[in-house]
């Protein structure tokens, strides 16, 4: 079997594996690795067919995340941002008993806008990948671009993300991972979820509007919402300290860190 890209460090007890989105990989972290080794053992993934676990082809969310369960601990804090947030997301509903806490970040359990929903657009899904298969790379650049939208340091938010991009994208891959954000609709199965679960939204961001923080507050009563003021998609990276805080703040109160 193929083996995933996965990096552990981290001075911690607890284990904490962290899952990227969309078109990037575990690079995303670098920002904030530094702030998490006192408190955690960290596991860094590429998932399947993105980054440096590119021997994979395109697959489901449950195919996904049958892949990276195959390579975690027995046990885990479980973060996933954007799409990640899915990967996680769909672990902690098959395997809850290895699942020790939850955290989505930028995340949504249904990503489609449908109605009294809000989310993408489905024409705006479909254009992305119509232009997939025209331009790979700069249909890449854009998603980035709309994942920073707004914030203080648009620019050089951009500029790191895209610095992050390894070059070898599968487009069947991203075709996939589109996919897999057109039709995941998770919010009925995560309504009985009983382990600890933080979401964490910035209020500017575009793709995933942090109204749907409030509409999670109703439906998923037990779980933990914060919005990051003047962040995008991306709050790990305009806001490291503030998105750091919670994170820790979370776990310690759920004895999920040292």
């Amino acid at each position: 079997m193929t083996q995933l890209y996965w990096h552990t460090c981290g001075k911690g007890h607890h284990d904490f594996v962290l899952l990227h989105g969309w078109g990037l990989n575990a690079e995303v972290w670098r920002c904030i690795i530094d702030r998490f080794v006192p408190h955690f053992r960290l596991h860094l993934v590429d998932l399947p067919g993105y980054g440096r676990s590119n021997g994979y082809g395109a697959m489901s969310l449950a195919e996904m995340s049958a892949r990276v369960l195959t390579q975690a601990p027995t046990k885990a804090l479980w973060l996933g941002w954007s799409m990640g947030g899915l990967v996680a997301s769909q672990i902690a509903l098959s395997q809850p008993e290895r699942v020790q806490g939850l955290i989505t970040v930028a995340s949504s359990p249904c990503f489609s806008a449908q109605d009294q929903w809000p989310g993408i657009k489905l024409e705006v899904l479909n254009e992305f990948q119509q232009q997939l298969n025209n331009n790979l790379q700069r249909t890449i650049k854009r998603f980035l671009s709309l994942q920073v939208l707004g914030t203080a340091s648009a620019q050089q938010d951009r500029q790191l993300l895209q610095s992050l991009v390894l070059h070898h994208q599968r487009p069947e891959v991203l075709t996939a991972g589109l996919k897999i954000l057109h039709t995941t609709d998770l919010r009925t199965a995560l309504t009985d979820f009983s382990r600890p679960f933080l979401r964490i939204y910035g209020n500017l961001d575009g793709l995933v509007p942090s109204k749907i923080a409030t509409l999670l507050d109703g439906v998923w009563p037990t779980t933990q919402s914060a919005i990051i003021d003047k962040a995008a998609h991306a709050p790990f990276i305009s806001h490291p300290d503030d998105f750091s805080s919670l994170i820790i703040r979370f776990s310690q109160q759920n004895d999920l860190c040292d």
